[in-house]
């Protein structure tokens, strides 16, 4: 039982233990928000709504963890960082039940809101694990919670597919609640206390947020980057389904989901980016994320009516952003340890307003002009982040490993 161990100067030791509890725990965590994804066309049948309106859904609960980084992550400056995971889990688990017996389209989306602003713990795991790792491995730390995470983030997408399919969709999300629950219990026995790095207001806390942005352009360029590249992410796996369940497949929630199973790939990759990022630097790591990820749209593009062209664009756009993830993320976090937290707050919100952009522009395209309008979509993103990454780089001081 005596996982944690301290040392007199009361820091923490970041053991293997530990780093595996945190990313297990993220991955439970990041979970909640993706549970609607592949059955986004099943709700709509059972609301009695367009794709349009059931898609808003999905926008309104990345919309609220985009709240939830703002004004509840840069807390873990100032406030004691366990205590504030764990009132965050027992608020995510109320949400997610709640959610469950929603009966219509304006309870499913009021519930939605309030699962996002509630599923920050993920986000806060992050950044602990970032400020108890050595510097020397940190890309590495950050990676493995990271893999957690993006794992999570896949697997949810195969986890409600299934029981969606064959139990409703209303059970995702009372299972969902309990895993929560049980983390909650594991947490107050396992999960380490971390004074805070800051002394002041939550009024001035919030307020610092703008000048944060302004004075790191290394923050600015690489919040737009994240943005971007989730927002792509986000346009294809909210229409995914739509695609599938066309003439085209004649598929249903069912292979959206298994199909995340192939996207978990990429959440894999994330432990390998975060030691290449520690060895070859993060410009290197970041070039190559953007690149797989515009390769994967490209097959979408040309090759997306055939499966295994859309498997193929799955892996490279899996594998594409999580590698741009860990690169952009281990690269915050070498900024000032001060404001880690807020940084972190920061870069991920700009990061899921980018996914309810492409969320909500994915469901709008695809009833535009179809799937060809959402691969137009996703190329567009993904050319704003590569000129941000090539051109943003040559006015920004690289933060060195």
């Amino acid at each position: 039982m005596n996982q944690i161990k301290k040392k007199p100067s009361e820091k923490i030791e970041l053991n293997q233990f530990l780093i595996l509890l945190m990313s297990i725990a993220s991955a439970i965590c990041a979970a909640n928000l993706y549970y609607a994804q592949p059955l986004l066309s099943n709700l709509s049948t059972y609301f009695h709504v367009s794709s349009t309106v059931i898609g808003i859904s999905a926008t309104i609960i990345q919309i609220g963890f985009a709240i939830g980084l703002i004004f509840i992550v840069p807390l873990g400056d100032i406030v004691n960082q366990r205590s504030l995971i764990i009132v965050m889990l027992i608020c995510s688990m109320a949400a997610l039940l709640e959610l469950s017996f929603a009966t219509n389209i304006i309870w499913f989306t009021i519930g939605s809101l309030f699962v996002g602003i509630t599923s920050i713990a993920q986000m806060m795991l992050v950044t602990l694990a970032a400020h108890l790792a050595n510097p020397a491995s940190r890309g590495r730390v950050i990676g493995t919670v990271m893999t957690g995470l993006l794992i999570g983030m896949q697997l949810s997408r195969t986890f409600s597919g299934i029981i969606g399919t064959y139990y409703g969709w209303q059970v995702v999300y009372q299972i969902a609640s309990v895993m929560i629950g049980i983390l909650i219990i594991i947490f107050y026995f396992y999960l380490p206390q971390s004074a805070p790095n800051t002394a002041m207001s939550y009024g001035k806390l919030i307020a610092s947020l703008s000048s944060i942005l302004r004075n790191q352009p290394i923050l600015r360029s690489s919040s737009l980057i994240g943005a971007m590249m989730f927002a792509s992410f986000s346009a294809f796996w909210t229409t995914l389904s739509f695609l599938l369940k066309s003439p085209v497949y004649n598929l249903g929630a069912q292979t959206a989901g298994m199909l995340g199973l192939i996207g978990a790939v990429g959440a894999l990759a994330a432990s390998i980016a975060g030691r290449v990022v520690d060895k070859k630097g993060y410009y290197f790591t970041l070039t190559i994320g953007i690149s797989l990820s515009m390769a994967g749209f490209m097959y979408f593009w040309i090759l997306g009516y055939q499966m295994w062209g859309l498997i193929f664009g799955i892996i490279l756009l899996s594998v594409g952003v999580q590698t741009a993830q860990i690169s952009n993320q281990a690269k915050i976090n070498t900024l000032d340890a001060a404001l880690r937290s807020r940084n972190n707050g920061v870069y991920m919100a700009f990061y899921f307003i980018g996914g309810a952009i492409g969320s909500f522009l994915g469901s709008y395209f695809w009833g535009l002009s179809g799937w060809t309008g959402v691969c137009i979509l996703g190329v567009t993103f993904q050319i704003i982040a590569a000129v941000t990454h090539f051109f943003g780089n040559k006015h920004t001081t690289m933060v060195p490993n």
